[in-house]
């Protein structure tokens, strides 16, 4: 059990957005298909893209999180000692946090304003409560990370070793 939660762990964010992708890209390809050789097209295929690129965003920007791949300007990192690099980190984890933590509380409030009336998606006739959900399980996904982020942190700052910067881009 320890080692499937393990590896969820790891891979849930890369799954998910592996999902998304395909289906985006697939759906996406069988309607040029359509548009360009049988001449018709459908409205829930644009929709299915459309809420799977949304899907994806929200799920990749917790997944960034995960690695600390969010742009960030870190000139100044360079300049400062251990300890007080992962100050900064918890700090902006801190204040990252409490922004999703409100974002949440509202993004949910709009999905439950829909369950509420009933509205569905113009072409797939679906409830937009499956759409619009995509915004508050991106953000929860976001403060479980950056909650295991916090915890590393403290753990890192405690023992003096230095803070997991993320992988860089170009070195």
């Amino acid at each position: 059990m320890d080692r499937f939660l393990s590896a969820l762990n790891r891979n849930a964010e890369r799954w998910a957005l592996l999902f998304f992708y395909v289906l985006l890209v697939g759906t996406m390809f069988v309607e040029v298909v359509r548009r360009e050789v049988f001449a018709y097209s459908s409205i829930w295929g644009e929709e299915i893209v459309r809420y799977s690129f949304i899907y994806l965003a929200w799920i990749g920007a917790a997944s960034a999180v995960r690695e600390r791949a969010h742009i960030r300007i870190d000139v100044l990192m360079h300049y400062l000692s251990t300890r007080a690099k992962a100050l900064l980190y918890i700090l902006g984890d801190l204040v990252m946090l409490a922004v999703a933590v409100i974002a949440v509380y509202w993004s949910f409030e709009t999905v439950m304003v829909s369950w509420e009336f009933g509205s569905v998606s113009h072409g797939l006739r679906v409830s937009m409560v499956w759409f619009l959900l995509a915004v508050p399980v991106g953000f929860s996904l976001m403060i479980f990370r950056l909650i295991q982020s916090l915890l590393r942190d403290f753990k890192d700052f405690a023992s003096g070793r230095p803070v997991y910067e993320g992988d860089k881009l170009f070195d």
